[in-house]
């Protein structure tokens, strides 16, 4: 625990004290023994270690970056999200903090037994619905429960969300979570007995100028199986691994070669005037830089990649490749 630092008016009144008599130097001495002793509850044991809470809070400051980046993308607005706490806490101190109404969604996440619960507060709930619906995000509305329209946008929020969360946990492990069921009252919400332990990752987010928190309740018997994967060392050397795992590579090649791509034949080309392109009327023909035995040029997005010549494939318009442009892979490896 860290001392406290005192200030100089602080300072000069415990002298004060000391020299008058009021305070003697052995009480002092034994209030700073009586400081060090930290008490310990039997009842609530710490479940988890400091490292632990350590890798935890990584790992979702990581989740917390990609959820800003999908916000601001998706609101247009500015958004800030941050780890404030990560804590230990029996599940009904968690409950008993949660505001009523408030916005609940409890997560199944496969393959590890049992739910979390990941909680928003109504007033960031209520300013994305606003941004959602072309307001300017400002919190006007009062507490209440969600209408089935609100809670419809909140849902895809929380797809999101559960998507990325998905993401932050791939170092430690693969899970596939899923939105069960959403409610508004937490005393309905009983996903583990009252007096197990549990972590609580508070996140800060801050959406213009509306502030509200986002709680993600993760049960000390979800997390049990996986209690040894939670250290700094196994997620660092976890990250780096993953890099040049050969089934990241497949998998990055499979996700590249299911990637759409604009493909254009480019006819042929002519320069005019503004002026001429405003006289342009319907019928008025213009003459290409290409005659009729001439390869057309086929650009991948905006480089040219093959050459080709025009024809019909049936009833449809179509080209055939001639060659590949050798100026294609100039930037690329091959």
């Amino acid at each position: 625990m860290a001392d406290d630092v005192l200030s100089q008016s602080e300072i000069d009144k415990l002298l004060s004290a000391i020299s008058s008599g009021d305070v003697s130097a052995d009480e002092v001495k034994a209030e700073e023994q009586q400081k060090k002793v930290k008490t310990y509850d039997f009842k609530r044991p710490d479940k988890f270690s400091k490292d632990q809470i350590r890798t935890l809070q990584m790992l979702h400051e990581n989740f917390g970056r990609m959820l800003n980046t999908y916000l601001s993308t998706n609101l247009r607005s500015l958004v800030d999200i941050e780890v404030a706490s990560v804590e230990q806490l029996t599940y009904q101190e968690f409950i008993q903090s949660l505001g009523n109404p408030s916005v609940i969604g409890v997560l199944a996440v496969p393959p590890l037994k049992g739910n979390i619960i990941m909680e928003l507060n109504t007033s960031i709930a209520f300013s994305i619905i606003d941004r959602v619906f072309g307001g300017t995000g400002a919190n006007t509305i009062k507490p209440r429960t969600l209408t089935e329209i609100e809670e419809a946008v909140i849902r895809r929020t929380f797809a999101k969300a559960i998507e990325h969360f998905r993401e932050a946990w791939a170092n430690v492990v693969h899970i596939t979570p899923r939105l069960e069921v959403m409610e508004a009252n937490p005393a309905f919400v009983q996903i583990v007995p009252p007096s197990d332990m549990v972590v609580i990752i508070t996140l800060k987010i801050t959406i213009g100028e509306v502030e509200g928190f986002m709680n993600i309740c993760i049960p000390y018997l979800v997390l049990e199986p996986i209690m040894s994967k939670l250290t700094t060392t196994f997620w660092v050397a976890s990250s780096v691994s993953k890099e040049n795992h050969p089934e990241q590579v497949e998998i990055l090649q499979k996700k590249i070669a299911k990637t759409k791509v604009p493909f254009v034949v480019e006819l042929g080309s002519i320069e005019i005037s503004i002026r001429e392109f405003l006289t342009l009327g319907y019928g008025d023909v213009l003459q290409l830089d290409t005659k009729v035995k001439d390869e057309l040029s086929c650009l991948i997005g905006k480089r040219r990649k093959f050459f080709c010549r025009p024809g019909t494939f049936g009833k449809r318009a179509a080209v055939q490749i001639t060659r590949v442009a050798p100026e294609g892979d100039e930037d690329t490896d091959e």
